[in-house]
């Protein structure tokens, strides 16, 4: 028997629209539209690459605890994931890209206690 890999690979495309600052991105069979914030003259209406990226750190979040929880054996009931990110322009981070110049992500664990809760999501960060 062939162990499992430990490659995980994704392809993900993205191509300009007819609307400027309107971009239409496909992952697997799955199609969405992603629109440039209003402060660059996009239209700023669709989720913006930062919302996006903010989006999938807590998808992750939440779906890497159910993970850990059941890995072990602890029963969890739901699990939410609020994450908020700033970007100033003003304190940039690096000076050759833009990045987050800060990053909070709570978690919200119902039906486990306290310790318990606190445990898993030290293991998530560790995961």
């Amino acid at each position: 028997m062939t162990a499992p890999s430990t490659i995980r690979e994704y392809d993900i495309s993205a191509r300009s629209t007819p609307v400027f600052g309107r971009v239409l991105c496909n992952a697997r069979n799955h199609h969405f539209i992603v629109d440039g914030p209003v402060q660059n003259g996009c239209p700023g209406e669709a989720v913006t690459p930062a919302e996006l990226f903010l989006a999938g750190i807590a998808a992750c979040g939440v779906e890497l605890v159910q993970v850990v929880a059941r890995a072990e054996g602890v029963e969890v009931g739901s699990i939410s994931a609020r994450i908020s990110g700033e970007i100033d322009r003003e304190r940039p981070v690096r000076d050759d890209v833009t990045v987050f110049t800060s990053v909070r992500l709570d978690l919200e664990l119902a039906g486990v206690e306290q310790s318990k809760a606190e445990h898993l999501v030290e293991l998530f960060k560790h995961t």
